[in-house]
């Protein structure tokens, strides 16, 4: 009987809503910034979902999400030139809802440590986009999956270290250098540096022999 009264509530707020886009579409009705209400009830049902029985960790994917569409669409309505932070803001809501679910679960779902980086990482940059020059941008975004892979390898799951997280954290985390020193004209400084550390790990090794 519960779930099916669930399945009533929410198949009535989505004809709802579907009419309302309707209405909107059709130019009968102006909504404005009643979307941002709408939208942060449904997330909050979703909350309310997940906090009556934590085993639906899959709801606060869309409840995090639909809250952050609210925020974006109140920005965007009363603030018409900030959206870019609306933007970051809502992709950091997403990233949340990882996050979340790795750590309540005691990350058994370790796998949503990876979107919730990269979401994280993408959110960073385009909330700095206006303050970075170039590529600096992309350079921000790359090491933050990095980070994000570094996450995976550090953080202790229950099947053990995962060595394998390692490799896309130290390629990535070397492309981000390469494109925040070209951003910061460091270039001509990266690869003589590199070359050096590299002949002087070569030259430790045959040393140690």
């Amino acid at each position: 009987m519960k779930l099916l009264r669930s399945r009533a509530i929410w198949g009535v707020l989505l004809v709802v809503m579907g009419l309302l886009f309707l209405l909107e579409s059709l130019n009968i009705l102006a909504l404005g910034a009643a979307w941002a209400v709408m939208f942060a009830a449904a997330g909050l049902a979703f909350g309310y979902t997940y906090l009556e029985n934590r085993e639906n960790w899959w709801a606060i994917i869309p409840a995090m999400t639909l809250l952050g569409i609210a925020i974006l669409s109140g920005v965007s309505t009363f603030f018409p030139r900030a959206d870019e932070v609306g933007v970051g803001i809502f992709l950091g809501m997403l990233a949340l809802s990882f996050w979340i679910i790795a750590l309540t679960t005691r990350m058994a779902q370790w796998w949503a440590i990876i979107p919730g980086g990269v979401l994280l990482a993408l959110a960073v940059a385009i909330a700095l986009e206006p303050l970075l020059p170039g590529e600096a941008f992309v350079g921000i975004f790359m090491l933050g999956m990095s980070l994000t892979f570094g996450a995976v390898y550090l953080l202790p799951v229950g099947e053990g270290r995962m060595t394998w997280a390692l490799i896309p954290a130290g390629i990535l985390g070397l492309i981000g250098i390469i494109f925040l020193a070209a951003a910061t004209r460091l270039a001509a400084l990266i690869w003589p540096i590199a070359l050096i550390l590299v002949g002087g790990f070569l030259l430790l090794r045959s040393l140690r022999r």
